[in-house]
């Protein structure tokens, strides 16, 4: 299998997704658990997997993200944009 990497990243959300999960003031097992109800199969391990960049996101998971912490793609993938303009 081979392995999905992008510039060393896993992911390019896991710096935006830990700093709206402290604005919102959840923890990582309350984000889990919202994404749960969303018929997402995560855990807090994924989350802090994901916030340290050991762990992929699926384009599910990421909308459920966005919408758990009620945010918009564009402010989660503000990083990327900035780090990587057309």
């Amino acid at each position: 299998m081979n392995k999905v990497i992008f510039y060393d990243n896993k992911n390019v959300i896991y710096k935006q997704l830990r700093y709206y999960r402290k604005k919102r003031k959840l923890t990582q097992n309350q984000l889990a658990a919202k994404l749960q109800t969303m018929n997402v199969n995560i855990d807090q391990q994924m989350i802090s997997k994901i916030e340290r960049n050991r762990r992929i996101v699926t384009d599910y998971e990421l909308a459920c993200l966005c919408r758990a912490l009620h945010i918009s793609l564009a402010d989660m993938l503000s990083d990327f944009y900035e780090k990587y303009p057309e």
